[in-house]
């Protein structure tokens, strides 16, 4: 008989980010995550801290978790194992939050499930694991920096380079390609406005 054709699946996001906010405790550190997720804690934990800068209705969350974004990143480009500092995993969240979150995400995460599989697997190499990193690293500075729903394109950048990378699927790579480069247009575009009205301001107030 052959085993292989009867081994589990291994579980998508879909199935392993919902049971991140399971239990009774009223806070949920990133430790505790970071147990939960066992053995795919480096992409799925940067999808869990792009989640809630993805979702509109969930504000001012960049803060916070753009420094953790930005580590994890590090180490990815690095080819590093995933771990935090004590300073980040000790932060807890409200598990009430967390699962509101994670509800949103689940039938969007859900429905991507249908277009994963692996193919154009060259994007997802170790190589290739490495550059993606890079490519998060200024992903997750762009979230970090104050601009109104800027960091709303660059977190769905960030989640789907890490579907990519979790399902072996270079199609999921490509699209966080391409929405960088979305995400690229819309910064400079918003910058140059924003250069140009301080310009205005300027020569209104000191142009005599």
């Amino acid at each position: 008989m052959d085993h292989a054709e009867h081994e589990p699946e291994p579980e998508r996001l879909s199935q392993i980010l919902p049971r991140l906010a399971d239990g009774t405790a009223e806070r949920l550190t990133v430790a505790d995550l970071l147990e939960r997720m066992q053995g795919r804690a480096h992409t799925a934990l940067l999808v869990l801290f792009a989640l809630p800068n993805a979702l509109p209705s969930i504000p001012g969350t960049s803060a916070v978790t753009g420094v953790p974004l930005l580590y994890l990143s590090l180490q990815l480009a690095l080819g590093r194992k995933a771990g935090l500092p004590g300073i980040i995993t000790k932060r807890s969240f409200s598990r009430p939050a967390l699962q509101r979150i994670l509800t949103q995400a689940t039938p969007w995460l859900k429905r991507a499930d249908k277009f994963m599989h692996p193919r154009l697997q060259r994007l997802t190499s170790p190589l290739a694991e490495r550059l993606v990193g890079l490519l998060m690293v200024f992903l997750a500075l762009a979230v970090l920096l104050p601009i109104p729903f800027g960091n709303l394109l660059p977190a769905i950048a960030i989640i789907c380079l890490c579907i990519g990378l979790m399902e072996e699927d270079g199609a999921w790579i490509l699209a966080g390609i391409a929405t960088t480069g979305i995400a690229i247009l819309v910064f400079s575009t918003v910058l140059w406005g924003l250069f140009k009205a301080a310009i205005f301001v300027f020569l209104g107030v000191f142009g005599g």
